[in-house]
């Protein structure tokens, strides 16, 4: 699989759009328009880009002069060719792969990692829902001195000993995490102490900020809600409990009522993290369209550089961001064959070498987390690689059974309507990681995000590669191979997350 094989996105559905030369005049903005990032100068030379976006026919909807980022929009499908032939522009691409101007609009899909939409290595199972929301529970109330009442069935916070390390410290209310997903339920009994409405924030109208409640709200996913009880649960003899049950939690919304998460949102979420003073994030999702985004493609390039700077400005501030990384079964330290990308339309099967990545947990810095089941394997859905993979948490995996009241593999928490759920995937091994970032940053608030992500992974518990092909199930469709022998640095990084070494 060669770089050189790498398919643009010309083939997408926008074949109905009338192409215009690079060359052509600025197109005046009626109907339908496409989203872009165009990459600018910091500091004072950062109108230059600004004037060309307007110069080049375009309309600036949003502006992060921070990071040189400036989100336009233009009903001209060649805007972005235009603008990077302009002064003061070192980059631009279409966010959404210009399927805003095909015509009939493009299908959507959810963009969560909750759909697993790329294909399972060999296998027909490539669509399924493997996060969708498994069974839904009722929780009768205890008293605050009783254990959590659905407590017995939370096989993964006794996986990394977050009961243990509770004793010692359960989290300070000084520490924020910014729960990058699809909104969380403010009002869940088990969340409405720690929700910070003051930090939580909506980013999916164009990538602007709005912090009104309704912005930054769940709509049409419980998704965010229950990846927010899996960090931060509050201990209050009600439901299930979090890794770090005394933190804050600040709703960032950037998954919109379709499922997608473009780069714009994404950007907004980076950024206001960063601003809010959020010491951790959580990213349980894949920056849609592209699930692996190519250098090699002028457009992908810079929308992906676009990412990065926000991503890279946030750590600057000391934020430490952690990401899942994903559910495809997918080895990311070597090539790959995406058939699923762009998912806004019509995919096209494309060779990926090292040029392309997963955005944002292959960004440099982003903590990226594999998911374990309760035995301590490989999650037969996780995604995995030597280079890759930081840590293991527990996410939840139905082949393989606990011995709890419900005897289910998946991972319990919040879900929307004041109830709990089960859900499995990497998007639920993340918040566990991040869990536990926010147990060290209340430990040691003066450390920095660099040495918060070296403590995570020196304390983690070193998980040995299984012995030959891993084959969970016997029948090839989910086998992997780890590369690491025994320190198991394929599937598993440093080894499995561990909380009661987090606050020692």
């Amino acid at each position: 699989m060669l770089g050189a094989a790498v398919v643009i996105a010309s083939a997408t559905g926008v074949a109905a759009v009338a192409i215009q030369p690079a060359t052509a005049a600025p197109v005046a903005e009626t109907g339908a328009v496409a989203h872009f990032a165009v990459l600018g100068a910091k500091g004072p030379a950062f109108g230059q880009a600004e004037k060309a976006v307007t110069d080049a026919g375009g309309t600036v909807v949003k502006s992060w002069p921070e990071i040189g980022v400036v989100i336009a929009t233009s009903s001209n499908p060649e805007f972005a060719k235009i603008v990077r032939g302009m002064p003061g522009v070192q980059g631009a691409g279409a966010t959404q792969n210009l399927a805003e101007l095909a015509a009939p609009p493009a299908a959507t899909t959810m963009s969560t990692d909750s759909t697993a939409r790329s294909a399972a290595q060999g296998s027909g199972a490539a669509q399924r829902a493997l996060e969708d929301t498994e069974k839904v529970v009722d929780s009768a109330k205890g008293s605050l001195a009783d254990p959590e009442p659905l407590a017995a069935n939370q096989w993964d916070m006794k996986m990394i000993k977050a009961d243990e390390a509770h004793a010692i410290n359960a989290g300070s209310s000084d520490v924020v995490v910014g729960v990058l997903d699809s909104g969380i339920e403010a009002s869940h009994p088990d969340l409405a102490a720690n929700v910070d409405a003051s930090r939580s924030v909506g980013c999916t109208n164009q990538g602007v900020p709005d912090s009104s409640p309704a912005a930054w709200n769940p709509t049409t996913s419980d998704h965010g809600t229950h990846v927010a009880g899996s960090i931060a649960a509050a201990r209050n003899g009600v439901g299930i409990v979090g890794v770090a049950p005394g933190v804050k939690l600040a709703s960032i919304k950037v998954v919109n009522d379709d499922g997608y998460i473009w780069p714009e949102y994404a950007i907004c979420g980076f950024m206001m993290a960063a601003e809010k003073g959020v010491q951790v994030t959580n990213n349980s999702y894949f920056v849609d369209p592209w699930y692996l985004w190519c250098k090699g493609d002028a457009d992908q390039k810079a929308v992906a550089e676009a990412v990065d700077r926000a991503i890279q400005y946030s750590h600057r501030k000391g934020v430490v961001n952690v990401a899942a990384l994903g559910n495809s079964n997918w080895d990311l330290s070597r090539n790959i064959m995406d058939d699923g990308s762009p998912n806004n339309g019509t995919p096209i099967e494309r060779d990926t070498d090292n040029t392309c990545t997963k955005i944002p947990a292959e960004i440099h810095g982003v903590v990226g987390v594999s998911s374990v089941g309760v035995k301590g394997l490989k999650s037969y859905f996780s995604n995995y690689g030597r280079t890759e993979t930081e840590v293991a948490a527990p996410g939840g995996d139905r082949m393989q059974v606990p011995s709890t009241p419900d005897a289910n593999g998946r991972i319990l928490s919040t879900v929307v309507g004041g109830k709990w759920g089960y859900k499995q995937g990497t998007s639920m091994a993340s918040p566990h990681a991040a869990g536990v970032v926010a147990l060290i940053r209340s430990a040691h608030p003066d450390w920095s995000a660099q040495r918060v992500v070296a403590s995570l992974m020196h304390d983690a518990d070193r998980q040995p590669c299984p012995t030959g092909t891993y084959d969970p199930d016997g029948t090839g469709n989910w086998a992997a191979n780890c590369d690491g022998g025994k320190t198991g640095r394929g599937f598993y990084g440093a080894g499995l997350i561990d909380a009661l070494d987090a606050v020692k």
